[in-house]
């Protein structure tokens, strides 16, 4: 270091300032402290995988209706997109590792309730609360990396990393619920998170600093509420509509969503101290980024939502083959994120988008090809395409996004784009859910064997796992019947809503390499 260098002393770790406005690199202690905060990402992202793998147990055990099915796999995503902004702002205020701590501890405790609840209702609440928590480790985690991490080419492997960490969790995450499945209880996926997050309470204090912004001032809880309450009826809103039609209380409720939402801009432009600095969404790159980054997730939970259910409750396999199954999806993951920050280098990050996306529509058009017998090659190459291609997508609009925030705001735009990516999660799962159970119901209407009993033919409309659970208490070939009429039906949904996932992310790859192509490599 030159005599001319300056320390800068700055909450959280110290960083060497050259006179050019250069910075060294980081030490082995802010390493450790990603590892640390990649086992937040890890559990948070297995908690969802796991869960899907789950499903057919919990139709069975807990018996839930389809659209309780669906609020039990959603709300998780609901609560986390509805809460992201505020707790971004909380912990800008109260201390990025405190938040971070309090939400991982909440976490654990959750996590031991849902994995012995009696009922679908219960079950629902216990998703809703690891919602909350789950709402304090994304935007914390990678505000903290934006702070530990100065130098743009580690940020960059730093945020690779934190994507990868998904990933992991994604490919760990339905192997070993497999594994707990093959000879456990439905609840003790559940279980999987508590170890991780008593490990990251013990290890978070020695190895990752704290941040605050020191001129923040009070949260403005009217805001906080109105940000929530907006997300929330708006998802809701658009999830009912999507499953019984503009209904008067579908249709109040996005109404509600949306005058509350633009109150919320509202008091966010005239107020002195603002939740969020609504003039970073003037900025075209960041509001391209924040769309990209939404909309690929949407397509991505085209994939996720069903291929559990198809290996399971349409290829018979089991809970361990199926999760093994999904091991080479999210390998596809962890190579594409680490790939993405070297390839961009060279490389405009429009073109990357643009070519990850159309990889990702190839691979949800596979999955319009599969059928009822075999398939699983073809899906498995699908799941390949669709996560490859995805994974550098991730990261590069991440960093598009944070990176364009000034320090003390990094915990609100990470915020902020933590909930794109929920919202876009809660309207795959809820828009493209809701359109196959309708598909479902609508071709099982018709296909069903005559000499049902009507308690048999509701049932089997309900859910997939509903439908085989009454072909299995059926005779001979009745019971073949009713099963082969399921699984066309359920896939005819899942043909439908994977083409109309590819078609947004091709249409999409299009407008980001035109809306992009400025930004130079790296």
């Amino acid at each position: 270091m030159r005599m001319e260098d300056v320390i800068v002393d700055i909450p959280g770790p110290l960083l060497t300032v050259a006179a050019d406005g250069t910075t060294t690199k980081v030490g082995r202690r802010e390493w450790t402290g990603l590892a640390v905060l990649a086992l937040a990402c890890l559990v948070y992202s297995m908690d969802l995988t796991v869960l899907h793998l789950a499903v057919p147990q919990i139709s069975e055990v807990l018996r839930p209706t389809s659209s309780q099915l669906l609020w039990i796999i959603d709300v998780y995503g609901f609560m986390v997109a509805g809460l992201l902004l505020t707790m971004g702002t909380i912990g800008d205020r109260i201390g990025r590792r405190r938040l971070l701590m309090t939400g991982a501890a909440a976490f654990a405790a959750v996590s031991i309730i849902a994995a012995f609840a009696p009922s679908a209702p219960v079950l629902i609440g216990c998703r809703a609360l690891l919602g909350v928590a789950g709402a304090t480790l994304a935007p914390s985690t990678l505000s903290l990396i934006f702070t530990m991490f100065p130098d743009t080419k580690q940020r960059s492997l730093a945020v690779g990393v934190w994507v990868g960490s998904y990933s992991v969790g994604g490919s760990i995450g339905p192997l070993a619920g497999g594994l707990m499945l093959e000879h456990f209880w439905w609840g003790s996926v559940f279980l999987l998170a508590v170890p991780v997050m008593v490990l990251l309470l013990i290890l978070a204090p020695r190895v990752l600093p704290e941040f605050r912004d020191p001129g923040a001032g009070r949260l403005d809880l009217l805001s906080a509420l109105m940000c929530t309450s907006a997300v929330l009826l708006v998802v809701y809103g658009m999830k009912e509509i999507a499953q019984d039609g503009p209904v008067p209380m579908a249709i109040g409720a996005l109404a509600a969503g949306l005058v509350i939402g633009s109150m919320f801009i509202r008091r966010q432009l005239t107020t002195p101290e603002p939740m969020l600095d609504l003039k970073l969404f003037r900025l075209s790159s960041f509001r391209m980024a924040l769309t990209v980054n939404m909309v690929a997730i949407f397509a991505a939970f085209g994939y996720f939502l069903f291929v559990g259910q198809y290996f399971q409750l349409v290829l018979g396999m089991s809970p361990l083959r199926a999760g093994i199954a999904t091991i080479p999806a999210g390998l596809g993951f962890m190579i594409g994120s680490q790939l993405g920050p070297r390839i961009g280098k060279v490389v405009r990050p429009a073109y990357m988008i643009g070519v990850g996306m159309v990889m990702a529509a190839g691979g949800l058009l596979l999955l319009t090809r599969i059928t009822e017998t075999g398939g699983v090659g073809l899906t498995i190459i699908a799941s390949l395409l669709v996560s490859f291609g995805l994974a550098p997508v991730f990261g590069i609009t991440t960093e598009l996004i944070v990176g364009t925030a000034p320090p003390e705001q990094a915990g609100a735009a990470s915020g902020l784009s933590e909930t794109g990516a929920e919202f876009g999660g809660a309207l795959g799962i809820s828009m493209l859910g809701s359109l196959s159970i309708a598909i479902y119901r609508s071709q099982l209407g018709s296909t069903l064997p005559a000499g049902l009993r009507d308690a048999d033919v509701h049932s089997a409309r309900d859910t997939l796992g509903a439908a085989m659970e009454v072909a299995n208490g059926l005779p001979g070939k009745l019971g073949d019947a009713v099963a082969e009429s399921a699984k066309h039906a359920f896939l005819t949904g899942m043909h439908l809503t994977s083409a109309i996932a590819a078609v947004a992310a091709l249409l999409l790859a299009g407008i980001a390499v035109l809306r992009l192509r400025h930004i130079p490599p790296g």
